[in-house]
């Protein structure tokens, strides 16, 4: 479907407003995965900063800009400071071109559903996502500690290894909605069916990939704390070992917009088309359920041993991967 353009000097104060949006989703993530981890664990979590501990958030990050940045003497520096930056950025950008809404004319504009709106959209998703890994890996072998240099290679090896099947799991879905735009894939599933239907085996894929693409548990072994401290931030604090959280969460959260983008119809509400000028309220609800999810996994899951995810991913993820996408090829091609 196509849109109206959007002038630069809407689009510039658009991006400014998502991106603190964002902010916020990740700020306030952290809050309700300590309080939804509290409750499943028979505690009650953050509860003295403000009613409900909902000032937590802005507490760690006054925190956090209090907090001396120290740093081992032997770091090489500028791969230093720039990994933790480069990581926040990349999951930022990343979610710039997550459509939320259908647009909108307010006058004589237009304001897109998204920052930015491109072909590729998923094309750079994944783009972006593999510069992000490298704020990791370069974070972990800088900061010149073995725990952190351990954590990096491990990051390098998983990433790598689950990224594949992250990208073999999304095909069935461009093969099926025609198009590597984001917007054109949630028209596509207005017409036909929604995409986690047909497509349920990807969807299991794609979420079993993200969460180890995002490093979550129980696929947490680059900052796995009982062997390796903290993995490859060990060596970080204050607002540098705060980006590096922040990058983490966003990664998620973009993860999740995704998995909605695909899967799950978008800004659309199911059968009423009526309520879709809501658009962005049904997005978020989808994305806060799936967020959800990863935070059950994290309460509930063990921590995988490393040599049990390595072969998870290029034995059962990997194979499952190829043939739902090669079915789905048939599929399309013969009906």
């Amino acid at each position: 479907m196509s849109h109206p353009a959007e002038t630069w000097w809407i689009a510039l104060p658009e991006a400014f407003i998502v991106i603190n949006l964002v902010m916020v989703a990740f700020a306030y993530t952290t809050w309700l995965e300590r309080k939804a981890l509290g409750r499943m664990q028979l505690r009650y979590g953050p509860n003295r900063a403000g009613p409900f501990g909902l000032l937590q958030p802005i507490a760690d990050l006054i925190k956090l800009v209090r907090k001396e940045a120290f740093a081992p003497a032997s770091v090489v520096e500028i791969p230093y400071i720039a990994a933790p930056v480069v990581s926040c950025a990349t999951a930022l950008l990343a979610f710039s071109v997550i459509p939320f809404g259908p647009g909108w004319k307010v006058s004589h504009y237009y304001i897109n559903g998204s920052v930015v709106n491109v072909p590729i959209s998923l094309i750079l998703i994944f783009a972006l996502g593999s510069i992000g890994i490298y704020g990791f890996i370069v974070g972990g072998w800088s900061s010149d500690s073995k725990y952190s240099l351990l954590g990096s290679m491990r990051t390098c090896a998983q990433l790598v290894s689950y990224e594949v099947s992250l990208a073999l799991s999304v095909l069935g879905v461009v093969m099926m909605g025609r198009s590597l735009n984001l917007a054109n894939i949630v028209d596509k599933q207005q017409t036909t069916v929604w995409f986690f239907l047909p497509q349920f085996v990807g969807l299991c894929v794609f979420m079993l990939g993200g969460i180890a693409e995002t490093s979550r548990p129980p696929f947490d072994l680059p900052e796995a704390d009982t062997e390796l401290v903290a993995g490859y931030h060990t060596e970080y604090s204050g607002m540098r070992w705060g980006l590096f959280q922040t990058a983490e969460y966003i990664n998620m959260i973009v993860l999740s917009g995704l998995m909605v983008t695909l899967f799950f119809d978008g800004w659309h509400f199911p059968w009423v088309h009526s309520l879709d000028k809501l658009g962005p309220l049904w997005f978020v609800l989808k994305l806060a359920i799936l967020v959800n999810i990863f935070i059950w996994l994290r309460a509930s899951q063990p921590r995988l041993r490393y040599d049990q995810l390595m072969r998870f991913g290029w034995k059962v993820l990997l194979p499952v991967a190829t043939v739902n996408a090669v079915v789905t090829a048939a599929l399309v091609v013969w009906v």
